[in-house]
């Protein structure tokens, strides 16, 4: 979007429909059914309002078409043209627009003005038996440290005040440019970004996770007491069969030191149920697991079949109605636990930033708290003004299971 407004091209992300424009650009994701099939309905909408003169032309890029373009070019042939995940160059030409190398780290960013994610890695070098990311996106590419500070200075200077950094894998972040894990030495330049108040880690593999950024955590306020660390399983013999590189004494260690560290993190993480040969005494584990453990925040996901995968070898012999009832009994678990935690706030007073206001309500998050995928801190419009965009100190006076209601305190 930066390189085709920097091109003189008017741009909408997600326009709605008396703004949308003549050339309809859709980023795909291809990484488990469901995504696919959000993705494939989206191209068939615009390849319908394309056929009936509704849009000129309609270019598709992403995983999607990286993983299928051959099937894609078969089944929906009046796309004009698709690319893939390393093609930015190739579609801003048929864009008619140049790639410009001095526009690197500009960006129109389509979240709230006050938080941005940023991409410090591209790839994956974990052999994960279920996963398609590595078929999708090559191996493990890490951004060099001046490249990513240059990225945050910019989106500071647009008023964006938290970094969300997110990679297929932050763990393995600078072994390939510095020969070590230097996620530490990242956030230590990153927090030295006038006007970025918060940073905030996503997606931590946990075998090799570097422990100095604990340290690091604990010191810096910068960095928000919050890890999204996707587990997927513990019960050993899944572990292996996943090609986790882990067991469930190291996983439940590495979650001890963790809160040991830094007492009061949050942690969220994501589990799959149903994969291959997953037997109702490696779901009792599992469960058993999530009771003992008391994830802040968590999500849960019935297993995907996907071709090219190293588990796509395996029989998928959990059905379909099992893997969705066993999602369902670890979110009901999930849920207990997220209102007995959201509980404990309640009295208390929490530093929350203001992301929009939402019918009656303004909706905040704290630092525990990652936008769209965790807890919403409502405050009553009616009886409070609070400014989006801003920080503000908020005290809890009502909690549910994944919301906090509060007012400024």
């Amino acid at each position: 979007m930066g390189q085709l407004r920097a091109n003189g091209k008017e741009v909408e992300h997600e326009a709605p429909a008396e703004k949308e424009g003549n050339i309809i650009v859709i980023n795909t994701c291809g990484f488990i059914d469901n995504a696919k099939a959000e993705s494939v309905n989206m191209i068939l909408e615009y390849a319908d309002k394309k056929d009936r003169g509704l849009v000129d032309k309609v270019f598709v890029t992403g995983c999607l078409s990286e993983r299928y373009r051959p099937d894609l070019e078969k089944e929906i042939p009046n796309v004009d043209q698709y690319f893939g995940t390393t093609e930015l160059p190739q579609l801003l030409k048929a864009l008619g627009a140049d790639y410009k190398h001095e526009l690197l780290g500009e960006r129109l960013t389509t979240t709230p003005k006050n938080y941005a994610y940023l991409k410090i890695a591209e790839g994956c070098d974990r052999p994960c038996s279920f996963c398609a990311i590595p078929l999708m996106r090559g191996s493990h590419v890490s951004q060099p440290i001046e490249k990513l500070v240059k990225e945050a200075q910019g989106l500071a200077k647009n008023g964006v005040k938290e970094l969300i950094l997110i990679a297929q894998d932050l763990t393995y972040y600078g072994l390939d440019l510095y020969k070590k894990r230097n996620l530490a030495e990242l956030l230590e330049e990153l927090a030295k970004v006038e006007g970025i108040e918060w940073i905030r880690l996503h997606y931590a593999y946990p075998t090799g996770f570097p422990m100095d950024v604990l340290e690091l955590m604990k010191r810096e306020p910068k960095i928000c007491n919050y890890i999204d660390i996707p587990l997927q399983h513990i019960s050993d013999s899944i572990l292996k069969s996943m090609r986790r590189g882990t067991t469930q004494a190291k996983t439940t260690q590495l979650l001890k030191d963790f809160r040991a560290a830094v007492p009061g993190m949050a942690i969220r993480t994501t589990l799959i149920v149903g994969y291959p040969g997953e037997t109702q005494e490696d779901f009792e584990i599992l469960k058993d697991f999530v009771q003992e453990m008391k994830f802040d925040r968590m999500g849960c996901f019935a297993y995907s079949h996907e071709e090219n995968t190293h588990a796509y070898l395996l029989e998928d012999n959990v059905p379909d109605d099992v893997k969705q009832a066993r999602a369902n009994e670890i979110m009901e678990l999930q849920s207990q636990i997220s209102w007995d935690l959201n509980q404990e706030k309640v009295g208390k007073v929490f530093r929350c930033i203001i992301d929009r206001k939402e019918g009656a309500h303004f909706v905040g998050r704290t630092e525990f708290d990652s936008p769209d995928v965790d807890n919403e801190v409502l405050i009553d419009a009616s009886k409070h003004y609070v400014k989006t965009g801003e920080f503000v100190n908020i005290k809890i006076i009502e909690a549910t299971e994944f919301d906090l209601y509060g007012e400024p305190a």
